[in-house]
C-alpha cells in the first residue's frame, strides 16, 4: 500500500522514515508529514493516538522527541520550524483506516489520474472494501483504489463538528475534566542551523 498520502515528496518520505519510530515509541501514529517551502521552511507533522485524538501536552512531548532525533540525523541543510499538531476537525485522510473511521461523513477526494473523466470527487464516505475507498457521489456509490488517491480530506460540516465535540466531551468526562480549548492549538519549535 502506498504511503504517499502520509508523505508525498521524497524528502517527506525520508523524514517519515526518521520520525515514525520516534512517534510510535511514544504511543502515537503519524497522520501526515509535509516540508513546506517559502522563505523559511516549516516541517509540519500531524499525529494522533491509534484510537484518535491528541492533547496539547502530547504534541509538546512529540515535538521534543522528534527535535532531538532530527538534531542527530540532521536531514535538512536549511533552518526550519517544526510544527506538531493534531489532524484537526476537517482532517486529511491519509490511511485506509481513516476512510473506515469516518464513514458517513462528507469528504473531498482527488486522484492522481482521471477516473471516468474526472480527478475530483466530493460526497459521503461509504466505508472501505478491500483496498477500495467507497464514496457516495451524485451518480451513486463508487470505489476508488486507495493507491489512486492524491489527496483526501473531510469537509467541515455541522455533523462533523457535533461529533468531534461529543467525542471531546466523552474524553473529558473520562479524564474528569471539561473540554480544554488549548487542545486545538499547535506546538511550534524553532530548530536547524543558526544564522549569523
Amino acid at each position: 500500500m502506498n504511503n504517499d498520502l502520509i508523505a508525498k515528496a521524497a524528502i517527506d518520505r525520508r523524514m517519515a522514515g526518521i520520525i515514525t519510530p520516534v512517534i510510535e515509541d511514544l504511543g502515537f501514529e503519524l497522520v501526515r508529514v509535509r516540508l513546506m517551502g517559502g522563505k523559511y521552511h516549516t516541517l509540519q507533522i500531524m499525529v494522533e493516538r491509534p484510537e484518535g485524538g491528541i492533547e496539547v501536552d502530547d504534541c509538546a512531548r512529540v515535538s521534543t522527541a522528534v527535535s532531538a532525533t532530527l538534531d542527530v540525523e540532521d536531514p535538512l541543510a536549511e533552518p526550519y520550524t517544526l510544527e506538531v499538531s493534531s489532524p484537526g476537525i476537517d482532517r486529511p485522510l491519509t490511511r485506509l483506516k481513516d476512510f473506515e473511521a469516518f464513514e458517513g461523513y462528507e469528504a473531498k477526494i482527488e486522484t492522481n489520474d482521471l477516473i471516468d473523466g474526472r480527478k475530483r470527487f466530493k460526497g459521503m464516505l461509504a466505508g472501505v472494501e478491500g483496498t477500495e475507498v467507497l464514496i457516495n457521489v451524485e451518480e451513486g456509490t463508487i470505489g476508488l483504489e486507495f493507491d489512486w488517491l492524491a489527496d483526501a480530506k473531510l469537509v467541515l460540516t455541522d455533523d462533523l463538528i457535533k461529533e468531534m465535540l461529543r467525542q471531546r466531551k466523552a474524553a473529558g468526562a473520562l479524564n474528569g475534566g471539561d473540554i480544554d480549548e488549548t487542545n486545538f492549538d499547535e506546538i511550534q519549535t524553532d530548530t536547524g542551523s543558526e544564522e549569523d
